[in-house]
């Protein structure tokens, strides 16, 4: 969902961090299976999909990919108290 703040979120850090990744347009009024098969709590996006593996809610994204990939710019604080 290409207006979604959360999503634009998620595709600017993976672009700021140089890291590729594929993505898929979700229409919301007309979920996929995908899509349900991947959030089956909330059936909304972002969802980071890697290996298979779900990674749902655009802060926990955020936080994943800042933790997976190091390199700068670092987007949260690492200090657990100023990242809360």
């Amino acid at each position: 969902m290409w207006v979604s703040p959360f999503v634009r979120l998620e595709k600017l850090a993976l672009e700021i961090k140089g890291i590729q990744y594929e993505y898929v347009e979700e229409d919301l009024k007309n979920k996929s299976s995908v899509l349900l098969e991947y959030n089956l709590i909330h059936k909304k996006v972002p969802i980071l999909v890697l290996n298979g593996k779900p990674i749902v809610e655009s802060f926990i994204i955020l936080e994943y990919i800042d933790e997976t990939w190091k390199n700068d710019p670092q987007f949260l604080p690492e200090d657990p108290y100023k990242r809360a």
